[in-house]
């Protein structure tokens, strides 16, 4: 390994050319975290030369980049030298596309001696390479080379798909911040001219040259951009087609089959995970190597734990495509996960326990059953879907801890595997039935019944998750005769006896400091609990039930303005009060609804 600084003119004034491997992630530097900072470095830097005399600007200290690692591939009489770029990508393309626009910007006020000696740094003029990709001094991956090109290329004008790319909007804002910075001076020819002098001879990189036996994976995974940390998957696709090439595999065809789509805004995007947040496909790699290897994988060891688990596959060509293939399978299948019909059992089960329930920790679950690299039978996936559904609606209503899920799953996972597809329902029933620590069991009907209208649901239980329940039973109480009408996304829980009873609620029982405790308790209760609309709620408040001609009260307001068959159950047979029984009877009644709902053997089968 060679390590040294170095300045454009001595990294790109020679016939060369810098190849970004079809592993590397995409380009992502954007405008606020880097182009606008290194913007801002360039010019702090111009501006002292264009003030110093020569003396001062030869001991003016170059701004660096940070480091890039390169690897020199074998030369061929008459090519060009290559140079694999291990690390450092977003620097090189943001480099060159700095040098381009000003270039560009140079060449526009007439200083053409300038302008032609920034190209040098960009083109290789031999006319040999005249429109061929060998022109530009480097060559991005397959997915931001067109975008590059169309950049570079200063007679062409990028279509609309490449002018929304990373590199054409750093091109457009070099230009657009050049042209600005030399217009505000006095002398743009004298700012033009310190510029040149800055991108040619102090604006540096720190340039690592590994030797043939150097383990370049082991450099990349060490190193991270300026501001963008790399993801695992980052590391994970360096390993792939690292390994791809020791195989002699096409990984041109690699990428464009398997891993293209893996690099795109979605997946990269950052989602919470409990109170983390993490990138979509760091999260699919971890569900995907739990449910593969069948134990508990943390997030900051996927890349580690995949290299071990990819090892084994990738010893000969065949095998290393037989397990990309079902990856790519897998992250099909997990990118569809929200746009699955929510009255369906695997779409309902996203929705109330993933996404509602903020039990994550299920997911590689939920993905061995329905991954198309098995044939789980439909009755056996919505039977272990269900049952895994219950038991987790189940432990949140009654407050049980959800501390062991990630373990309990690794362990379900060993049981359905063993079972194999054709029994994976009846074996997940099985597994949960026999469950007997606390912070496993599936709570019993006899548990829901006795337990959930004495628990104080409202600021125990995330109102989410309440919300989830109560609409839940709003769509299962509903008959044909209601119509199948959704619920509004945004709905508010709704206290019937209000929180501050003692105010319209009083009657004889706040003298009573018994019964006025025990009421304060049940207020709070499932039974007391329902859902109305957010511009409802702000009129009922803490009213009465039965209010005056001047100020309804809650029984008015709810009779005239409702539309939910939960609001109208409890106003049958209510028209004249609501008490602290009735809140009793009804979370006796919303109990059982759930135990109805929520059966601890969905497919009721022994």
């Amino acid at each position: 390994m060679d390590a040294s600084a170095r300045m454009p003119r001595d990294l790109f004034d020679s016939k060369l050319i810098y190849e970004i491997p079809t592993f590397q992630r995409p380009y992502v530097w954007t405008e606020e975290n880097q182009w606008q900072p290194l913007w801002d470095d360039v010019t702090r830097v111009a501006e002292a030369v264009e003030q110093a005399d020569d003396e001062g600007v030869r001991r003016l200290p170059a701004h660096f980049l940070g480091a890039v690692v390169v690897k020199q591939a074998p030369a061929l009489p008459g090519d060009l030298q290559r140079y694999a770029v291990i690390d450092g990508q977003q620097r090189l393309t943001t480099l060159q596309v700095l040098l381009d626009a000003a270039a560009v910007v140079i060449a526009k006020h007439g200083h053409d001696a300038d302008a032609e000696s920034i190209e040098e740094l960009i083109l290789n003029k031999a006319r040999r390479f005249a429109g061929t990709p060998e022109r530009f001094k480097l060559r991005p991956s397959r997915v931001d080379r067109a975008a590059f090109e169309a950049a570079m290329d200063d007679d062409v004008q990028p279509g609309e798909e490449l002018r929304r790319s990373q590199i054409v909007g750093a091109h457009d804002f070099f230009l657009t911040a050049i042209e600005e910075w030399a217009s505000e001076s006095t002398d743009p020819a004298s700012r033009l001219s310190a510029l040149t002098h800055v991108l040619r001879s102090k604006l540096g990189v720190v340039s690592i040259l590994l030797a043939e036996n150097d383990d370049e994976q082991l450099i990349f995974e060490t190193l991270n951009d300026r501001g963008t940390p790399l993801l695992g998957a980052d590391l994970i696709k360096n390993h792939v087609f690292g390994a791809g090439e020791r195989l002699q595999a096409d990984v041109d065809r690699w990428n464009e089959e398997y891993w293209r789509d893996l690099d795109d805004g979605w997946w990269r995007e950052r989602v919470s995970q409990g109170r983390l947040y993490r990138s979509r496909i760091d999260l699919f790699v971890q569900y995907w190597l739990t449910m593969r290897t069948r134990q508990e994988i943390y997030a900051e060891e996927i890349a580690r734990e995949f290299r071990e688990y990819a090892s084994e596959h990738f010893t000969d060509l065949a095998r290393a495509e037989a397990l990309l293939r079902e990856f790519r399978r897998d992250a099909d299948t997990f990118r569809e996960f929200a746009q699955m019909d929510t009255d369906s059992p695997r779409g309902r089960f996203y929705s109330v326990v993933v996404e509602n329930l903020e039990l994550g920790a299920t997911t590689p679950l939920l993905l061995w059953l329905i991954s198309r690299n098995r044939s789980v039978p439909t009755e056996q996936i919505d039977r272990a879907l269900g049952a895994v559904e219950s038991w987790a609606v189940r432990r949140t209503l009654l407050r049980r801890v959800m501390k062991d899920v990630n373990k309990m799953v690794v362990a379900l996972l060993d049981a359905v595997e063993s079972a194999g597809p054709e029994r994976a329902g009846d074996e997940t029933v099985a597994f949960l039935s026999r469950q007997s620590s606390d912070a496993r069991v599936w709570p019993t009907d006899r548990e829901v019944l006795d337990e959930l209208p004495t628990i104080r649901a409202y600021g125990n239980i995330n109102q989410r998750r309440l919300r989830l329940v109560l609409g839940a039973i709003e769509r299962y109480w509903r008959t044909a005769w209601h119509g199948d009408v959704s619920l509004p996304d945004r709905l508010d829980i709704e206290h019937v006896m209000p929180r501050r009873w003692r105010n319209h609620w009083a009657q004889d029982v706040a003298s009573d400091p018994e019964r006025a405790s025990r009421r304060d308790r049940l207020v709070d209760t499932i039974g007391n609990l329902t859902l109305v609309t957010r511009r409802l709620n702000a009129s009922l408040s803490d009213r009465a039930w039965q209010g005056t001609e001047s100020r309804p009260g809650k029984h008015d307001l709810l009779e005239r303005f409702n539309l939910f068959v939960l609001n109208k159950k409890l106003l049958d047979g209510h028209a004249e009060e609501w008490t602290d029984d009735d809140i009793v009877g009804r979370s006796l009644e919303l109990a059982g609804a759930v135990v109805e709902m929520w059966p601890r053997d969905p497919a009721g089968i022994v």
